[in-house]
């Protein structure tokens, strides 16, 4: 059993409730603001016979029980007012875990609101299409989970070893670090995005695609810069960069502004790694226009290293933390800004779960896809998520951008395999 993610950190509390940390209090009132929809999800599939509703409310009351964050929910407070956090007493399995109809599909519970008055999360128990295997979809308001904390709830349930990766030496932060950490952060507002044909009103409703890239597939690509070897998160970038370009999306000559990928970074330590809440910040990559896909992912390779985009997020989020719990006309500047697409071109979110062989009963847990939530002038994202043998590629788009969805999963998988020959 995954251990309880500890406390929230302390905060100055009223008899109303806990203030919102900032990152929280932004993608509340996002989705307040009625301009976009917050809800982040993550679909998990599995092979054998699915468990009943009792057993899974059972067994979920059990595990899910010591997350105290799973019981949070937003007070109503004026648009003006600072969003609080309230603490609901008691865990209710029967209200957030829920059986749906063998018709039913993701793509309908996507984008459902979550009731204003509950902790915004659910758990959905999704019947395979022929009655063989069966899917688990977890979907949570933005402000209360972010994407690695969806996989630590998911994980919870299941049964397997609980596999953590060593944490990277620190290196000490020395005040030429500390002025380029701040450097990092003014740069970062700088406008470096080019708008992509695509980009316009978001719709209410979702179309997904999926495709599963073998392990075999996705280490030979990673093996294509020999001697070097390049991350995951390298190959995903350089095969969006690709499959955007085939899609002629993008224009053929690296111009300025370029495409650039917002690109989501967990800042947790290795000692929090199941602290729910939102613990991460976004970087900037811009995506390399190179026509050979070996020297895309060789650029992608150096824009998006490991150490670099730790360091530019943990400067960013300790920034963001730093800052008095108070709303200001230049948050909300900022925030349509960052938003906005002269600020980012696409959504590109990787993440794994570190998790080995999972199983949930004797059913085995196969493979996992993230689902972001679309944000305001950004109609498609697109995610990759590794697990245990399987990775899989998730393009998200609104329903009046459906045809670009199915299209830009298979040509992303086709650009791996093109790296992985």
């Amino acid at each position: 059993m995954t251990p309880p993610a500890p406390p929230l950190p302390a905060a100055s509390r009223t008899a109303a409730g806990t203030p919102m940390p900032s990152q929280d209090a932004w993608f509340h009132r996002q989705q307040s603001s009625g301009t976009a929809c917050m809800t982040v999800a993550v679909l998990g599939w599995f092979d054998g016979p699915p468990p009943t509703l009792a057993a899974l409310r059972e067994l979920a009351g059990v595990r899910l029980r010591p997350y105290r964050r799973l019981c949070l929910r937003a007070a109503r407070t004026s648009p003006a007012d600072w969003p609080l956090w309230l603490p609901e007493p008691e865990f209710d399995p029967s209200f957030h875990i829920r059986a749906e109809p063998p018709a039913t599909s993701p793509e309908e519970l996507a984008a459902d609101p979550l009731d204003p008055d509950r902790p915004p999360w659910r758990l959905h128990l999704l019947p395979g299409p022929t009655g063989d295997g069966f899917a688990l979809l977890l979907r949570a308001h933005h402000a209360l989970l972010d994407g690695c904390s969806l996989t630590t709830v998911l994980r919870a349930v299941l049964d397997g070893p609980t596999v953590r990766l060593p944490e990277p030496p620190a290196r000490p932060r020395t005040p030429a670090g500390r002025g380029r950490e701040l450097a990092w952060s003014v740069a970062d507002l700088l406008p470096r995005a080019r708008p992509l044909p695509f980009h316009g009103p978001v719709g209410p409703r979702r179309a997904l695609a999926f495709s599963r890239i073998p392990r075999a597939e996705l280490d030979a690509a990673r093996a294509a810069l020999s001697p070097l070897r390049a991350s995951g998160n390298a190959v995903f970038l350089a095969a969006t960069a690709g499959a955007l370009r085939s899609l002629g999306l993008t224009g053929r000559l690296p111009l300025l502004p370029g495409v650039c990928a917002l690109v989501p970074v967990d800042v947790r330590t290795a000692d929090q790694a199941s602290l729910l809440g939102n613990h991460y910040a976004t970087v900037r990559v811009p995506l390399p226009a190179r026509r050979h896909p070996e020297r895309r992912l060789a650029v992608a390779h150096s824009r998006s290293r490991r150490e670099v985009l730790k360091q530019k997020a943990g400067a960013q989020a300790e920034l963001v933390n730093g800052r008095p719990l108070r709303r200001t006309p230049l948050d909300d500047l900022l925030g349509r800004y960052v938003d906005s697409p002269r600020y980012f071109s696409v959504l590109c979110s990787s993440i794994a779960t570190h998790g080995g062989h999972l199983t949930l009963g004797p059913a085995t847990f196969t493979a996992l896809s993230l689902i972001p939530p679309l944000g305001p002038g950004h109609p498609l994202a697109v995610t990759m998520v590794h697990h245990d043998t399987t990775t899989v590629v998730t393009a998200i788009a609104d329903l009046r951008h459906r045809q670009l969805a199915e299209p830009l999963a298979d040509l992303i998988h086709e650009e791996i395999r093109v790296l992985a020959r």
